[in-house]
């Protein structure tokens, strides 16, 4: 048997400090080393206990969580879990290097309280097996806003109107998305993207990429329409499915059970993909736990679909593009720096 994951819990609150440490400690995999009530008091604490993984708040006295985070990764590359309240903060920190985030409850039942137990837990024993990406001031400044770089591929005037772009993403793909599709050019064909994570944090998401990108950026709604120089980002909680009219395409955002333990599932949207737009889209399975997306991607290449997937360097998890890789669903697996210059590549070529 393994031996238990060391975590240390980061967080200003007494009473949330104890309950995490009691409930966690229930974990047979999981040994909680240590508790800190502040960032000053997590750095002296990260260097004695040596902890595996290191759960945090981000709104704390003395030094926020983000601030922390870009202190402490560039030093000691420590998988990080989040643990916030507010989109904002968890999309700073997943920039700033945080491995990934749980959104804190606001309990109103028992139940609650240990679906948000469960999903921490979950996550933390994803993060030990992470890449932690570390912080670095060129990604700060990308995200707030300035000027993105320009493609290095040729880029043609016009595409067949029948082009789409799908992507899936899950642990570390809020920075890998933005990786591939902040210097698409405006003109490129639509772009439908799953990344799991929960309602709010979508809309939050979508609204940042949308102040970066060349492309207009949303969360999608149900009937959205899917255009050239626009993204659509899968809402929290809803499943995203392309569909085509004698419009052209759109997509149906609707609730559902999860799919592969997910919802929005990355498997609902590529195999609509594949029913739709066949040969006329390119698939793209970025770094994730688990296997979302892996059948999927290899029913679009089947279809004739163009799939790409992140390799196993560059991947924070490297798992959804493993598992499609395996079943014969990529075309061409790259690193993360090469995906955008490909996809171009292949648009000027279809």
């Amino acid at each position: 048997m393994a031996a238990p994951i060391r975590v240390l819990i980061v967080d200003d609150s007494l009473v949330f400090r104890m309950k995490l440490e009691q409930s966690l400690s229930a974990d047979p995999n999981i040994q909680v080393v240590g508790t800190a009530m502040d960032p000053i008091d997590a750095m002296k604490k990260i260097e004695s206990l040596n902890p595996d993984v290191v759960t945090l708040d981000v709104e704390m006295p003395h030094m926020n969580g983000i601030t922390f985070l870009k202190k402490l990764i560039p030093k000691r590359p420590i998988p990080v879990v989040v643990v916030s309240s507010l989109p904002i903060n968890a999309l700073d920190a997943l920039n700033a290097g945080a491995v990934d985030f749980v959104k804190k409850p606001a309990v109103k039942s028992p139940a609650d309280l240990q679906a948000f137990l469960q999903e921490l837990s979950s996550k933390i024993k994803i993060a030990r097996t992470a890449k932690v990406r570390r912080f670095y001031p060129s990604s700060s400044q990308t995200v707030s806003g300035n000027a993105c770089k320009l493609p290095r591929v040729p880029v043609s005037k016009s595409y067949n109107s029948n082009l789409i772009i799908a992507i899936g993403a899950s642990t570390g793909g809020t920075e890998a998305i933005l990786e591939v599709v902040n210097g698409l050019p405006a003109q490129t064909p639509g772009v439908i993207i799953v990344q799991h994570m929960p309602p709010v944090f979508t809309d939050m998401y979508a609204k940042r990429l949308d102040k970066i990108c060349k492309m207009s950026v949303k969360e999608a709604e149900d009937h959205d329409r899917v255009l050239p120089g626009r993204i659509l980002i899968a809402a929290g909680e809803y499943h995203m499915r392309l569909q085509k009219d004698a419009k052209g395409y759109y997509i149906r955002s609707q609730k559902g059970p999860k799919v592969s333990g997910h919802c929005p599932s990355v498997d609902v949207l590529f195999e609509s993909v594949a029913d739709t737009a066949g040969k006329n889209a390119i698939g793209v399975i970025l770094t994730g736990m688990g296997a979302d997306g892996a059948k999927s991607i290899t029913k679009m290449r089947q279809a004739g679909a163009y799939t790409i997937g992140q390799d196993q360097a560059t991947s924070v998890v490297y798992g959804m593009p493993m598992e499609a890789f395996k079943l014969g669903g990529i075309c061409k697996q790259l690193p993360l720096d090469q995906i955008q210059d490909e996809i171009l590549h292949h648009l000027n070529t279809m």
